[in-house]
């Protein structure tokens, strides 16, 4: 490899980030009652907030309508612009009962009443432009303020499209992966993207291949190879055997057009390095996995065998991994937890002398109202000086990961459904040889505790049916 630099973004500049709640009511035209609405936001933006101008940012998270809605994966925009155009003004995307609408509205901020114009949002309603209802939400400052003023960040700001440039250089006994899973959530069914890239240690050729699977909710897995073809270096992402997976687009065929895809993505999260930062830039380790964008939305179509699925912001993410092959035996989850909160955990035992005598080495990252713990990604792995490392049961069905890290503990179960998981063979540049066994549709159990005055007390805690992904490796 080259200085280790590619994928690196440069002289990032900061931007923003914060958590916001707000509570209200909506009246549906025609309806005689309001009904309760929440939203639970995360807002992101390029750049700081500028409060003498305006600031353009991001924001996702979940949207719940009392009896009517409830949508873990809204997203919009925010424009804060408290001084020059004196309001905030806020449009949400969301869904309910496979119709997709929006919430538009904006606080008007006046110097006469400051308080109540930061706090008072009032919004439209609409579907497919028209008004179909209108609304309040109001800012809760005697519970939300501190949690508020404490969520704001100032994280590097980082294009997610550089990360998926390729890092092979021309080495033999290397790997590149770009893939990605998501659940589409009409039908239920999860979706699983594999593109690879292996340069054979032995040095001959290097060649490109892949799969794509899907994982019905009532149905047996369906899955079908692409490849092997010759591989031409690109500026960006995978294009090879008439599959592309690029920023923003995943298209592709398999088995002769049995399954194909046409997939846009939209990313509504900033990059996670489940590994550390420097792992990724300079490949020290034997391999190294992040994600461009910790979670990201799907819409096109996906058909299998006659079956077309349209995806309508389905959730999900893409990742990448790149090393010397797989490791001896491992484990991985991506968990969208619902309200922009994300977990991502591998579990790997190295293939190299001395290292493969060890239990798995947990590489566990959750990203919390846009706080990343634990901090560091080494100390799920390593701990201290060896001492309180995460731990990881890897068998199936049913696999397990505890740990702690400062004050805060926690526990992952996972469950894979053998009616719902995929075994694959894997073929490492060396020539030796790998199964995985993923599903799609894995069921998942988080557990977040909190030391407090003297015992542990319940932060978080999640349980996910049918909408993990996550699998198990061997040799």
């Amino acid at each position: 490899m080259s200085d280790g630099t590619q994928g690196r973004p440069g002289a990032a500049a900061r931007g923003t980030a914060f958590a916001e709640t707000m509570l209200g009511t909506l009246r549906i035209d025609g309806e005689d009652r309001a009904r309760r609405i929440r939203l639970d936001l995360t807002v992101r933006a390029d750049r700081r907030l500028r409060l003498l101008g305006t600031t353009e940012a991001r924001a996702t998270g979940r949207v719940r309508v009392a009896g009517w809605a409830d949508d873990p994966c809204a997203d919009g925009e925010l424009e804060i612009s408290p001084v020059a155009r004196r309001r905030i003004h806020y449009r949400l995307a969301f869904g309910a009962g496979g119709r997709r609408f929006t919430l538009d509205g904006w606080k008007s901020v006046t110097a006469l009443r400051p308080l109540a114009s930061m706090t008072v949002l009032p919004y439209t309603l609409l579907e497919d432009g028209e008004r179909i209802g209108t609304g309040t939400l109001r800012f809760p400052l005697g519970t939300q303020l501190l949690p508020f003023l404490a969520s704001f960040r100032f994280p590097r700001s980082e294009d997610p499209a550089v990360f998926l440039a390729p890092r092979w250089r021309g080495e033999p006994g290397r790997t590149e992966v770009w893939y990605t899973t998501l659940t589409d959530p009409e039908s239920g069914s999860g979706l699983w993207l594999h593109h690879e890239l292996t340069a054979p240690a032995d040095g001959s050729e290097p060649y490109a291949h892949g799969w794509a699977a899907v994982f019905p909710k009532d149905g047996p897995v369906r899955h079908a190879r692409f490849g092997p073809a010759g591989w031409t270096p690109g500026t960006s992402g995978f294009h090879a055997c008439g599959v592309t997976a690029a920023p923003g687009r995943l298209t592709g065929t398999a088995e002769d057009g049995a399954l194909s895809w046409d997939l846009t993505e939209r990313v509504t999260d900033e990059p996670l390095f489940t590994f550390p930062r420097w792992s990724w830039r300079r490949s020290r380790l034997p391999a190294a996995q992040m994600l461009p964008a910790a979670r990201a939305a799907y819409d096109g179509t996906f058909t299998h065998d006659g079956t077309t699925l349209t995806l309508t912001a389905a959730p999900g993410a893409s990742a990448r991994i790149y090393g010397h092959g797989n490791a001896r035996r491992w484990a991985w989850l991506h968990a969208d937890l619902g309200g922009g909160d994300v977990l991502e955990i591998v579990a790997a035992v190295s293939t190299r002398p001395g290292l493969r005598r060890l239990p798995p080495l947990v590489f566990l990252q959750l990203r919390r109202s846009g706080r990343t713990w634990p901090r560091r990604p080494e100390r799920a792995a390593v701990g201290w000086a060896g001492a309180g490392r995460f731990r990881a049961g890897l068998a199936l069905p049913t696999w397990t990961v505890t740990g702690r890290s400062g004050l805060r503990r926690i526990r992952v179960e996972v469950t894979q459904p053998p009616e719902g998981t995929l075994a694959l063979d894997y073929t490492d540049p060396d020539g030796r040889h790998a199964t995985c066994r993923n599903s799609e549709r894995a069921d998942a159990h988080v557990l977040l505790e909190r030391w407090w005055f003297g015992g542990w007390r319940t932060e978080a805690e999640w349980t996910l049916d049918g909408t993990a992904h996550a699998e198990v490796g061997t040799r």
